[in-house]
């Protein structure tokens, strides 16, 4: 199956399902919430694989069980992003356990777009790729539960794994390797706190802010450079009803190469918008919208998501 088939396959697939929140969910009906002690509000998946918001993680772990036993609800998600001149289709899964450990994986494949014919044009160089995938295996652990005013705390690892990377640097004499460029792997480190505020014009309100320790060059799609920077993120999230969820969401982005004029730029911090409808205690409808500055060649500020997630 040709690559592109893939992503148009995919992205008919998420607009044609019920599209469901890369956005933090909160209280279903009421007849549908959990025990107290679970009625927190639940993420979903990032476009990497976390529970959390379309670009960001949360502290709140996807489908934990009652009472820290076994294991929770395993859920599944289907994403399409436009980025302008390029897309982005991505395929997560996750599974808690024991209410601490939550286990998800996140394969995404980026259309180049532009940048393939762009490289030709400037080098003569045919990179023979029209997409990269990037494959994202991540494990999160509660350190903290939330209790009163100390918030949730989560710890996180997250290995990615980029195969076209190193085939696209070789094609292209080193030039990725010249400016900063020394793997196709890397290791990303995170440690994530949210607060929920019940009452915040009658309304609940979460607040989430992140560190993130990492190699990546655009979350690794553009693979890893030699050494470990410290970046900013996080959310506010707001229920303006039991069923919808508003949430803004900022990413900072630290560049580890240097620049190919036309062809690598510089990256920048990501803002993101993200409205969601809960349809049931199973699936929830997202609509986002995106700036994300230069991605590679062209800048994304103007890209929208969707995305189906759903529980078993």
């Amino acid at each position: 199956m040709k690559t592109r088939s893939f992503s148009a396959y995919v992205a008919l697939l998420a607009l044609a399902l019920p599209v469901v929140s890369f956005a933090t969910a909160g209280p279903v009906r009421a007849a549908d919430k959990p025990a107290a002690d679970t009625a927190q509000p639940l993420p979903f998946h990032s476009i990497e694989g976390p529970g959390g918001g379309a670009i960001t993680p949360t502290a709140y772990l996807s489908n934990p069980t009652p009472g820290e036993s076994g294991a929770g609800k395993p859920a599944f998600a289907i994403s399409y992003v436009n980025l302008d001149r390029k897309s982005l289709t991505a395929l997560t899964a996750s599974e808690t356990l024991y209410g601490r450990l939550e286990l998800s994986v996140g394969a995404d494949q980026l259309e180049l777009g532009t940048l393939p014919a762009n490289i030709k044009a400037a080098t003569t160089v045919d990179i023979n790729r029209s997409s990269v995938w990037l494959l994202n295996l991540n494990a999160r652990y509660l350190a903290v539960k939330e209790a009163g005013q100390v918030p949730a705390v989560t710890v996180g690892a997250h290995y990615k794994y980029n195969g076209d990377i190193k085939h696209i640097d070789e094609a292209l004499g080193g030039a990725l390797t010249s400016i900063g460029y020394k793997d196709r792997q890397g290791v990303d480190f995170t440690v994530t706190a949210s607060k929920l505020f019940p009452k915040v014009g009658d309304h609940p309100l979460i607040t989430t802010l992140g560190l993130r320790e990492s190699k990546a060059a655009n979350l690794g799609f553009l693979g890893f450079g030699k050494s470990y920077k410290t970046s900013v993120e996080g959310s506010l999230i707001y229920l303006p009803t039991s069923n919808i969820v508003v949430a803004y969401e900022v990413r900072q982005k630290t560049s580890p190469y240097g620049r190919i004029p036309g062809l690598i730029g510089g990256e920048n911090t990501w803002h993101a918008v993200d409205v969601s409808y809960i349809v049931n205690p199973h699936s929830t409808i997202v609509a986002g919208y995106g700036r994300f500055g230069t991605l590679a060649d062209k800048d994304a500020n103007n890209a929208y998501w969707f995305q189906l997630k759903t529980n078993l």
